[in-house]
């Protein structure tokens, strides 16, 4: 189940499966894919299930299906390192799609523009929309709310009998909100929200106002 939230007079719905939609201005908002990460992976002798390559763009086609969005903006680190068998199917993917597609690079997004501009892929070091400043690292930016990627937020949830449940997270602080990290390897990071902070953990079925 999506969670509705406001943020500067602006519409977002957080999906459970990590992506946030901003419906005003018809765009979806991905973080921290690490495609081609299983192929790294495996290429030095990691034991990860092949089928982790594939599940990035089913859950991808998912969201797809939910939003129809006319933008796609990915928050950096779409790609993990350099070009590998996962290059083939993401530009399959991309030519089959009706949606525009843009990229804020990260630190992992080491392939060159040049291959990405072949797919009619735009390249942005930060995008500003209006009162927001989309980057891939959490960043100040004065007045204007940072929605961001990166840090791969997650969260501790505690309950009775030693019960403890690890779940990726939204982030909002402040002026800023990071996402979780959409890619199916990937890993967390697990916040120490202060007071004033907002937690909405993922499960992959709904969206969970924690704090």
């Amino acid at each position: 189940m999506n969670l509705n939230i406001r943020i500067r007079q602006q519409d977002f719905v957080l999906h459970p499966l990590g992506a946030a939609y901003w419906p005003e201005q018809e765009i979806l908002l991905v973080a921290d894919v690490h495609l081609g990460k299983v192929s790294h992976f495996r290429k030095y002798g990691s034991a990860v299930p092949v089928q982790a390559i594939v599940q990035n763009f089913i859950r991808m086609d998912q969201i797809l299906k939910d939003f129809d969005p006319e933008h796609i903006l990915f928050l950096g680190d779409l790609f993990h390192s350099s070009l590998n068998m996962e290059w083939d199917i993401f530009s399959d993917w991309v030519e089959k799609i009706n949606n525009q597609v843009h990229l804020i690079a990260g630190n992992h997004d080491i392939i060159s523009p040049l291959q990405y501009e072949a797919l009619g892929i735009d390249i942005f070091s930060q995008l500003q929309i209006g009162e927001f400043m989309l980057t891939h690292h959490p960043e100040d930016h004065g007045d204007l709310f940072n929605i961001c990627g990166h840090v791969h937020p997650g969260y501790k949830m505690r309950g009775g009998g030693r019960q403890l449940l690890k779940l990726p997270c939204f982030f909002r602080s402040g002026n800023q909100m990071i996402l979780p990290a959409f890619g199916e390897f990937t890993g967390n990071y697990f916040m120490k929200p202060e007071e004033g902070d907002r937690i909405f953990a993922i499960t992959g079925k709904e969206v969970i106002p924690v704090i």
